[in-house]
């Protein structure tokens, strides 16, 4: 099992490409995780596009079977909101035309699987999974964006398993 775990943005989507063993007793390892980097002076559509060409690449090069997202919630701005709407229906076609399950993850969950507690702060879920994968390093991450989709991937390895 292969999955894409994504931390939805229209400027900064994190990812991470988790895999299963197919023996039971195998630990699931990252493959690959990073955050894509858009530019904010590019319109939304030229960076939609990017968002869109960018993971279909990513399912059909690491043979990703399973699609997990972090649900956003609505903060101060609606805007924002609405912008990682359009996110989410690209990811949504994605995952149709490719094949693959959906899975969505609330951030509370996320921080309650990977923590032990829903209401985590990102440098107690950073240092949750340096423990989870020893060979992953907070410190050597500066955005949350990566150890946020690092999470939802974990999540979806752990449901599917």
């Amino acid at each position: 099992m292969i999955c894409l775990g994504i931390d939805p943005g229209t400027l900064k989507p994190g990812f991470c490409v988790l895999s299963l063993p197919s023996e039971a007793r195998g630990s699931c390892k990252i493959l690959s995780a990073g955050c894509l980097v858009l530019r904010t002076k590019d319109p939304l559509p030229v960076r939609l596009m990017h968002i869109y060409d960018f993971f279909e690449n990513m399912i059909v090069t690491c043979s990703v079977s399973s699609l997990a997202i972090e649900t956003p919630f609505l903060g101060k701005n609606a805007q924002n909101f609405l912008k990682l709407g359009y996110v989410r229906g690209i990811l949504y076609l994605l995952a149709q035309r490719k094949g693959l399950e959906i899975q969505e993850f609330t951030p509370r969950q996320v921080k309650l699987a990977v923590s032990g507690y829903g209401g985590a702060d990102k440098e107690m879920v950073a240092r949750s999974l340096s423990k989870l994968f020893p060979v992953f390093d907070p410190s050597a991450v500066e955005m949350f964006d990566i150890t946020d989709a690092i999470a939802v991937a974990f999540c979806g390895i752990m449901s599917l398993r």
